[in-house]
Formats: C-alpha cells, structure tokens, sequence
C-alpha cells in the first residue's frame, strides 16, 4: 500500500512503508511548527490521525530522537525539543564551520540550481512564516548538496532539521525576512557566476550576521 504524506507537505511524496510515511509526516509537522516545541508527542493520537497503527508511530519517534528533534523521557512520554539560546548558538556556530566550505565545493562542481532559484522564489511569494521558512532551508540545502563529501551532507541536513526547531523558537520570532533574502539572492548570483570563493564568502557572512542578530533575538537564516 502506498501512503500519501498529508498536504503540509512543501514536496508532495509517496511512500512504501506506514514507518517512512508517519516519519515523515510527525518530521514536517516539527519542521512546519505545526508540533510546537515541548509538546507531548503522543503515539495513540498520531497513529489515529494517520491511519497506521501505534508501531510505525513509535519507530518514528525513535528515528527523530535520534536526529534530536524529539526529546524521550521516561514516565513523561515524548515531546518535540525545545532548544535553549545556547542550543541555538551551537546549531548556527556548526553550521559557521562546515556549510561555507560545502558551498564552495558545490558551485566549484558545477551543482544545478534550479531547486535553488525555485526555493528562492517560494520564500519572496509567501507571506506564511513556516512555508517562507521551510523554502530558505530548501534553498540552503540545495546550494550545498553536490558538495561531494556524503559524511559533510549527513551532518548539514541534521543541522538543517535542527534549524528548523530555532525558527519556531519563541524568542526567534521576528525575522529580518527582507535583509537575509537580500543575502540569498546575492549567494545565488555568486554561484550563478560559477564564483565558488565569493558564493562562499558570502555563506559565512550571511550564517555570521545571522548569528549576531540571533544573540539579540531575532532573525532566521
């Protein structure tokens, strides 16, 4: 049987298993914000809302433990991860590390930046802060994805989902939406160019300030 992931979804997908489908569906209600940091992640009721039963719900669970978007806790059940400012700062410092480099060995290959220019455009024609949120991570991702190194990208897109966790962060909740999409549309042009030093440059300049503005609570990048 294949299940649909429920419309929330910003990329529809089909899946062969009640395990991947409730992953991913329980995955974008955390992402989307639509699961609020600290809420009681209940097997009984997700599995209801789903249609599955409470296994693939509990297998789930385990998978986004392990990625750090769920907390377990014993006789307390599961709840999505609240992140602390230092939480935050340590996720964004990481990604200060390793996602500048990943870029530039992308555009230095060569990557398609299709998905890039179209999550770009997603992000300026809405004005729901998830679905805006959810398309400047998309648009990140794909700029370093062909970065070649498998070991970097699985560390990226953990980092990835654990950014999404500080947008919905209540002490994130007035981001400079114009000046970082200034930000990404010039990182664009630079890996337009084929500049994979300036596409670079850019990305910790742009991961820098967003840190800054973090520790005086505000922004999203």
């Amino acid at each position: 049987m294949m299940y649909d992931v429920p419309s929330a979804s910003p990329t529809p997908a089909v899946f062969t298993s009640r395990t991947e489908f409730a992953l991913a569906s329980i995955k974008q209600g955390i992402l989307s914000g639509r699961f609020t940091p600290g809420q009681a992640l209940v097997e009984s009721e997700i599995a209801q809302e789903l249609g599955v039963s409470k296994t693939p719900v509990r297998e789930a669970l385990k998978t986004l433990e392990m990625s750090g978007l769920v907390v377990v806790r014993p006789y307390s059940g599961t709840r999505v991860r609240e992140l602390t400012m230092s939480d935050a700062v340590a996720i964004y410092d990481l990604r200060l590390l390793l996602e500048p480099e990943a870029v530039r060995r992308s555009v230095a290959r060569g990557l398609d930046l299709d998905i890039a220019t179209s999550a770009l455009d997603d992000a300026g024609a809405t004005d729901d802060a998830p679905t805006r949120s959810l398309a400047n991570r998309t648009f990140h991702a794909a700029l370093w994805a062909e970065a070649g190194n498998p070991v970097l990208l699985e560390m990226l897109e953990s980092l990835r989902d654990r950014t999404a966790l500080v947008a919905v962060s209540t002490w994130a909740r007035r981001p400079s939406w114009e000046l970082e999409a200034q930000e990404h549309r010039s990182i664009l042009r630079a890996a337009e160019a084929g500049d994979a030093d300036e596409a670079s440059d850019l990305t910790r300049a742009h991961i820098s300030g967003f840190l800054d503005r973090l520790q005086r609570k505000g922004g999203e990048a």
